[in-house]
């Protein structure tokens, strides 16, 4: 959007261009600078464009300011590199523009940034460069910043205003529960059925070297590379071209993807865990669902997070929807979409030599043996692990117990299962938690055991048993105990009740960012 408004700003000024109109636009990453000096270039063809950004060699820039520059796009540390080299002089700027300004401030760039715009501003004085501030989000304090360097008429431009809801519309927000042990299988057939094979991915991780693990990770069948600042720059370039290209189709990142950058048909993002502040939520969600298109984004959690999501929830206005781990029905029915996509694209001449093997293995095997078996090799699908849908933990299946009545307490539900299957199941059944009204509870059963209960139990006008085959709503009010038994100081309850469920107020952690930027910006 600054793009069009300075070229506006150009055309209408003069007939023609001259090189006294100059502009620096500073952006928090080499890959964000990068983008919009390339937007620039596609703009206009008679503007000398130029980008400079850390890792790159400093003889084409110095040869680029000696030829004269009307646009400088780059990072701040480069571009303070510069101007401390006294190589570039930026006192006939006319135009500041600062993307992403929450984030560069927030960064340890406020000391550079400052330097910088010292070269060209004068305290209190008409001459200053206009200024523009861009970012999705902006922090109260950044409007304090602001104040210090802009001039006091200044513009503040809202295109979000008072909605509640801060994140964008176009994406759905789901949750799901997971160990961290557990998080990179999980991961892998989260992909596989949100995105599939012919899909893109971003999944976003808190540290450099989670990233460059879970992207070697061989739970993700498709192919992967990672993004993060310790990648040297050449390298990253050549990872965000073939990510956008489809050479690959899972990115596995830090926030160096999150802010900015525009990248086509993202159609899933994962984050691994609740990010620490809803600025960093918001502009990673808004990797998909961009330009109309519809997009998921689904945030991992631990149940001790819980209140960390929920703080999200509040200040970014959505409300995640709580979904369990793909089931195996779930991963193969898109892996079997994914295997004939993969036949579709098998040349006719190629098939010709594989027509004597063919007919032999369906005269052994039957047709449909024989090509089941070929797709769930195509597709990978050939051994699929059981999980909870409670917390994605391996080898468990999650179970439900419907009540006809509105349950008083956890206790009722425990001795509704013994009377059918035994005291043993009390060191066996684990994380039973109440369902959405109390009209019942579910809970997780090893893999095993699962035939063995169903086999003995038999259904009632008060109690049905049932396997899950996806996560249901669950009480939120009652979450007691660890993952592995909620309530389970319950058992001795006083039966049913007729009246209505509980509540309460939740009191959610968080707060706004410390750091004081006081000092910066005082000219």
């Amino acid at each position: 959007m600054f793009l069009i408004n300075r070229f506006s700003f150009f055309y209408l000024k003069k007939k023609i261009y001259i090189y006294i109109y100059k502009v620096l636009c500073l952006a928090p990453t080499r890959e964000l600078a990068i983008q919009v000096a390339k937007d620039f270039k596609d703009m206009t063809k008679k503007l000398s464009v130029t980008c400079f950004y850390g890792g790159s060699s400093y003889n084409p820039q110095l040869d680029a300011i000696r030829s004269g520059i009307d646009v400088l796009v780059g990072t701040p540390g480069r571009i303070k590199d510069h101007l401390q080299n006294n190589k570039l002089d930026l006192s006939q700027l006319k135009h500041v523009v600062l993307d992403e300004v929450d984030q560069m401030l927030d960064m340890g760039f406020a000391e550079q940034v400052e330097e910088i715009l010292s070269a060209s501003y004068q305290k209190d004085s008409e001459s200053n460069p206009q200024t523009l501030l861009f970012s999705a989000t902006c922090p109260p304090w950044v409007y304090v910043v602001a104040k210090k360097y802009m001039r006091p008429t200044y513009e503040h431009v809202d295109l979000i205003g008072k909605k509640t809801q801060k994140a964008a519309t176009t994406v759905e927000h789901l949750a799901i529960a997971c160990h961290w042990s557990q998080r990179a299988a999980v991961i892998g057939d989260v992909v596989q059925v949100y995105s599939g094979s012919h899909g893109r991915t971003i999944v976003f991780c808190e540290t450099k070297k989670d990233a460059n693990e879970l992207s070697m990770n061989t739970s993700i069948k498709q192919s992967s590379q990672s993004l993060h600042g310790d990648i040297p720059q050449k390298q990253r370039e050549i990872t965000l071209k073939g990510f956008r290209s489809g050479t690959f189709e899972v990115l596995v990142a830090t926030n160096v993807a999150a802010r900015g950058l525009d990248i086509p048909e993202v159609d899933l993002v994962v984050q691994c865990s609740p990010p620490k502040d809803v600025e960093s939520y918001i502009h990673r969600s808004g990797r998909t669902g961009r330009a109309g298109r519809a997009g998921v984004c689904i945030c991992f959690y631990q149940r001790k997070e819980e209140d960390q999501l929920r703080y999200v929830e509040q200040k970014a206005g959505i409300t995640f929807k709580r979904v369990g781990v793909p089931t195996p029905s779930d991963i193969i029915k898109s892996s079997s979409k994914d295997a004939v996509r993969f036949l579709d694209s098998v040349p006719p001449q190629a098939i010709e030599y594989f027509r004597v093997a063919a007919t032999k293995l369906i005269e052994e095997r039957g047709a449909v043996d024989s090509l089941a078996a070929a797709l769930a090799h195509i597709s990978g699908a050939t051994a699929l692990e059981q999980r909870s849908l409670l917390n994605s933990d391996a080898g468990y299946t999650t179970m439900t117990m419907n009540c006809s009545q509105e349950l008083h307490n956890i206790g009722c539900a425990w001795r509704g299962l013994k009377e059918q299957l035994g005291e043993e199941i009390d060191d066996v059944i684990r994380g039973m938690t109440f369902l959405k009204g109390k009209m019942g509870v579910c809970f997780d059963v090893p893999a095993h055991k699962v035939k063995e209960y169903q086999d003995a139990w038999q259904d009632g006008r008060r109690w049905q048993l049932s396997i899950a085959t996806e996560l249901p709503e669950l009480e939120e009010k009652q979450r007691m105990g660890g993952d592995r038994g909620y309530g389970r100081s319950f058992r001795g309850g006083h039966g049913f009740r007729n009246g209505g469920g509980g509540g309460g107020n939740w009191r959610g952690g968080g707060g706004s960012h410390k750091r004081s930027f006081s000092s910066a910006f005082d000219y």
